[in-house]
């Protein structure tokens, strides 16, 4: 009888843990973990360590809105991203809407549309996301050059996410991924330059409404920044 109380309170202390470390609350977003560290724990589950540096985007996006690009028969919209320095690991998540999900903080990222419409309840979409790399691009003076002519090298795609917050109507519709570079295969090494986000909705629909964006890594990526357009993002890099 003793034994089995003193294992109740050690898997109770283990579940108290993960709730802190993941965050307990499901009106947020809560703590976004990277993959390496990472450690799996009878009964609580895998823990990881959150990510050491993030960068966080707010954005909107029109009803009826056009896509940037068009690719097997999906409208996809592009987030663009400027990695700095070499990364061990980049993770990247997105939920659509909003509404109570995150604040800004200083320093993120925020579409002025997103302040326009952030109150916008109605329109959101399944998230799908897709990270790429623009092959040739390691230098910001190459950005604006090379951007339409670059091969793009994808390194992974989500869907649906179990650790990411419901969508408005009860379904795990948000997107999670996490990348571990690989720095002797060239196409799955996570290298300095141009990285895109690419977003759409998997099922049928539109891409409309507010969606918050965050990119990890688990080590200090000073210079890392996220915009919806190339002008943009050459803007911030610059300043």
């Amino acid at each position: 009888m003793k034994m089995n109380r003193i294992k109740r309170a050690v898997i109770g202390g283990l579940l108290l843990g993960a709730m802190f470390l993941t965050g307990c609350s499901t009106t947020d977003m809560g703590k976004f973990g990277a993959e390496m560290g990472s450690k799996s724990i009878p009964v609580v589950g895998t823990q990881r360590i959150p990510y050491t540096s993030t960068v966080k985007y707010f954005g909107y996006v029109k009803p009826g809105s056009e896509p940037d690009a068009v690719v097997d028969g999906k409208k996809f919209s592009y987030l663009y991203v400027w990695i700095p320095l070499v990364a061990p690991e980049l993770g990247v998540r997105m939920a659509s809407p909003v509404l109570d999900l995150a604040v800004p903080e200083e320093g993120d990222m925020v579409d002025p549309l997103w302040e326009e419409n952030k109150e916008d309840q109605d329109n959101f979409f399944d998230t799908y996301i897709v990270l790429e790399r623009a092959a040739t691009i390691i230098s910001p003076d190459q950005i604006l050059d090379q951007a339409d002519s670059t091969e793009w090298i994808t390194y992974a795609q989500n869907d649906d996410s179990s650790e990411m917050p419901d969508d408005p109507e009860g379904r795990s519709y948000n997107s999670l991924m996490r990348v571990v570079s690989e720095p002797s295969n060239p196409t799955k090494a996570l290298v300095a330059g141009l990285y895109r986000i690419g977003f759409t909705t998997y099922k049928v629909g539109e891409v409309q409404g507010s969606f918050y964006a965050e990119v990890g890594a688990p080590v200090n990526m000073p210079g890392t920044f996220i915009a919806r357009d190339l002008d943009s993002l050459v803007e911030m890099i610059k300043e």
